[in-house]
This record gives structure tokens, C-alpha cells and sequence, in this order.
């Protein structure tokens, strides 16, 4: 199961003036990049991962772009897949969106019955949440992926075992999970393209290609092999948050900020996994896009906040030294459920010197290859974090009166708010002086509007499983 343009869907759904119109959810400043965009706005080629400015261009005036709100698409997240465990306990969820089911009910299931099935699976999703899945249906998890694809938007497709090659030889090699473009570069120069030709290949000839590890794992797959069981997800082995700036950052005391900043909403990840941390890692990616990684191990293993992010400090570096820095990380690893308590913790959280002036356990510079996803902020969906700053465009607000909204701009000492939620259809704009005491920064979760049957415990921060929207 896959939902339908995840984040943008999110928006349409708790923002209905936003239904049917090009959205881009992203950054954007010069830096900005979509992490989502709706079928109105992949209509015109916009696409998630692109730069910003270039989906604004594709899509024209139209484009409505709005920033992500990570909270909300984690909350919307548990309670989709809460909706599906109730027709199938065990799930592989593999982000916040995307998930492979092994329904014991449709073993050895005819056609139709599995289709009924995919029926009530996204029926379930839909009346409860509101929110559209498409769901694909296979022989093996590879064959399910392609068939969920084949199905969007706002489908499904079983692909039985008899039209198995029929279905898969035609399509792209691409499309196989696992074939990037280092492999699809190589298969092409032989003159593969496709699933079917590459199913056709020998053993020797896959192995001389891919190698003798992933080769013939692919080539598996590509013949309708596979045997990989649904199964839970593992415990995450690091939990991180990063932040990319809309400028470079010159000086300590600036990145002194942003490794705080970033390190607390690393911190609230880490207090939702339940581990302590023993190692903290601190990555800096530079205007050039190479990356300084560095690590600091303690001890022992806690979630003292103080102590965790004065290891991060110690491992911070000097823009003066090593260049101008565009994104700051920060990652808790090494995890454990067992913690030691320190009888003076106040050592290990004493306030850090400047950046630059405590190195790490290790150091090393490598070219950047992740994906900006937006142009700054950490936990950019809390209130609490609005409430600190001047209400920009796609904050969500509340008002005395009006009710929950969200500011569709502001300047001159006056704010636009668009005054609706889930369950409102669109609602009102007003104009309102940004003085208004009536006016105050709101929870995004307000915007869901959900039935009160749905209140799930701990939705303060939930870590979730997928991208990193801090």
C-alpha cells in the first residue's frame, strides 16, 4: 500500500481551499526543495526531490506553496496504519507513506477475492482518514511495489502469477527495486532496458555487470523470485534531525545555534524511541557540498539533553576554518535501552567552548549526496516554535473567535488567515492587524479535526518512520 502524494494530500486535506489546485510542499527560499507535490502539480512535471524554483517555474502561477508541516504528516502517518493493522496485524512499513501487508485470510485466494480485499483495505483508509491509498497485490514483495505503482493514482492492481511476465517483462529495468542509476547505466550499455531483458541474462553475464553479490539478487527478482517474508521493521540504529539554512552560515556562534536548534529536535526523537545514545554525531555539509562528519563518544549511554548536545558542540566546526556551512545535523547512535546514571552529569553538560576547539572521535570530509527538503527550521510544524517568530505564509493560527486557520501571508503590519479545517470546507479569508491579541500560533493537529475516537497518546513529537521534516 502506498499513499496518494502523502504530504501534499495532507494539505489538501486539512487545508480544503488547497483541494484540486497545484501543491508544492517545500522550502521556499533559493534552497527550497519539493518534498511533495500533488497530481495537480505532477501534471505540469513538478516532482518531489526537484528544486524548488524549477517546480515553481514548471507549474507558473498557479503553484500554491506551503511549508512542510512534519508533525502533522507523522500523526497522519500512525493513524493510516493504525486503519490498516486493524485488517492486518503484522505490517512492514517502510516510510510514512508506504507499507507491504501479508494478509493470512488471502492464502490461496483467487483473483477476485484479493481484489475485494485491496477494495476494503483503501475503503477503510478513505472513510477513516480521509486520505487515498493505491494498493498493489503480487506474488512477492517486488511484484506488489510495481503493481501499487502501476495502480496510482487512486487504484489497484493484482498481478496475478499467471500475467506475472506479461505485466513485468515490458516495463523498465528501473523499475526493479534495487537497480539505481549506477546499475541502470551498465545494464543499458549492453543494451538491457528492460525487466524481461534482464531476466533473460545468464547468471555470468549479471554477475560480470552488477557482481556477484546484488547481481544475482536482482536477476532474482527480475524473474519473479522472491521468497523475503513481511515482517516488522528493526529498531532504528540512529536517530538524527537536520536543518538547511536559506544562507550559509559564517561564524561559531551562528552554527552554535543551529547545532543547538537542531540537536533539540534531535533530542525529542530520541525521548520517543525510549533508548539512550552513546555516540552524537554532528555533520556539517559545506557550500560546495562536501560534508564534515564527526562523532563524539561518551561513557556511557543516556537522554540527558544537556549532555548529548554539549558532546554535539564539542564537534562542531569552525566556519572560519573550514568554509561557509549550509546544513547542520544532528544523530544519537548507538543505542540501548540500558543507562548508566551519572553521578555528576554537570561535567558532560557544562556549557561547550566554541566550535572548533573540541574534535571528535573521528573526522572526515565526503561529497554530500542528500536531499534538501526544505530552507531552515527545525520541528517547523510546533506551535511553540511559531509563537517565537513574526506568523509567516502556511502557519497554522487560531483565533478567539474564527477558530483554527492557517496565514496565507502577512507584511505591513497586517495578516491574511484563511480560517478553515478538514471538516469546514474551505472557510473565509480575513485580514487582521498582526496586533491582534485574538490571533495566536496553533497546533497543526487542529487543522486534522479528527473524531475523538481517534486520540492517540504521546502525538506531542512522534518520530514515525520516513523523511526527516524538521
Amino acid at each position: 500500500m502506498d499513499m496518494d502524494s502523502f504530504f501534499a494530500s495532507v494539505e489538501q486535506l486539512t487545508r480544503p481551499t488547497l483541494r484540486g489546485r497545484p501543491v508544492l510542499v517545500g522550502g521556499a527560499g533559493p534552497r527550497g526543495v519539493v518534498a511533495g507535490a500533488s497530481y495537480e502539480a505532477r501534471a505540469y512535471g513538478a516532482h518531489s526531490a526537484m528544486p524548488m524554483h524549477q517546480a515553481r517555474r514548471l507549474v507558473g502561477l498557479r503553484a500554491v506553496v506551503v511549508p512542510p508541516r512534519g508533525r502533522l504528516y507523522r500523526l497522519a502517518s500512525r493513524r493510516v496504519f493504525a486503519v490498516v493493522r486493524g485488517l492486518v496485524p503484522v505490517i512492514e512499513q517502510l516510510s510514512l507513506d508506504e507499507a507491504f501487508a501479508e494478509p493470512g485470510e488471502l492464502e490461496g485466494a483467487d483473483p477476485d477475492d484479493v481484489e475485494r480485499f485491496c477494495t476494503r483495505l483503501r475503503d477503510a483508509v478513505l472513510d477513516e482518514t480521509g486520505l487515498v491509498a493505491s494498493v498493489g497485490a503480487g506474488s512477492g514483495k517486488q511484484v506488489a511495489k510495481i503493481a501499487s505503482g502501476l495502480a496510482k493514482p487512486r487504484g489497484q492492481k493484482v498481478i496475478t502469477l499467471a500475467r506475472e511476465r506479461e505485466v513485468m517483462d515490458p516495463l523498465p529495468v528501473r523499475s526493479l527495486w534495487g537497480i539505481g542509476p549506477v546499475a541502470d547505466e551498465r545494464l543499458r550499455k549492453v543494451g538491457v532496458e528492460s525487466i524481461g531483458q534482464f531476466a533473460a541474462l545468464g547468471r555470468a553475464e549479471v554477475v560480470s555487470l552488477l557482481g556477484s553479490t546484488v547481481g544475482p539478487a536482482l536477476h532474482a527478482l527480475a524473474r519473479g523470485v522472491d521468497n523475503r517474508p513481511v515482517a516488522e521493521r528493526a529498531e532504528a540504529k540512529q536517530v538524527s534531525a537536520e536543518t538547511t539554512f536559506a544562507a550559509d552560515l559564517l561564524t561559531r556562534r551562528e552554527i552554535r545555534d543551529a547545532v543547538q536548534k537542531t540537536g533539540e529536535a534531535a533530542h525529542r526523537r530520541l525521548l520517543h524511541d525510549g533508548r539512550g545514545a552513546r555516540t552524537v554525531i554532528a555533520k556539517f555539509r559545506k557550500s560546495d557540498m562536501s560534508t564534515v562528519t564527526r562523532s563524539k563518544t561518551l561513557g556511557y549511554a543516556t537522554t540527558d539533553r544537556a549532555v548529548l548536545i554539549a558532546a554535539a558542540q564539542k564537534a562542531a566546526v569552525d566556519p572560519g576554518e573550514v568554509g561557509p556551512i549550509r546544513l547542520v545535523g544532528v544523530g544519537f547512535a548507538g543505542l540501548t535501552a540500558l543507562q548508566q546514571t551519572v553521578l555528576f552529569p554537570q561535567f558532560d553538560s557544562a556549557e561547550a567552548g566554541e566550535p572548533g576547539d573540541g574534535g571528535g572521535d573521528s573526522d572526515s570530509d565526503s561529497d554530500g549526496d542528500g536531499a534538501v527538503l526544505g530552507d531552515g527550521g527545525g520541528d517547523m510544524g510546533a506551535a511553540r516554535a511559531a509563537a517565537r517568530r513574526p506568523l509567516s505564509a502556511g502557519d497554522d493560527v487560531r483565533h478567539a473567535d474564527r477558530g483554527h486557520g492557517w496565514v496565507q501571508g502577512s507584511g505591513h503590519g497586517v495578516v491574511t488567515v484563511r480560517f478553515e479545517t478538514r471538516s469546514s470546507g474551505p472557510g473565509p479569508v480575513v485580514t487582521l492587524p498582526e496586533s491582534d491579541a485574538s490571533l495566536v500560533a496553533a497546533d497543526p493537529v487542529a487543522s486534522l479535526d479528527w473524531p475523538e475516537r481517534w486520540t492517540v497518546a504521546d502525538d506531542t513529537d512522534p518520530t514515525g518512520t520516513g523523511t526527516d521534516l524538521a
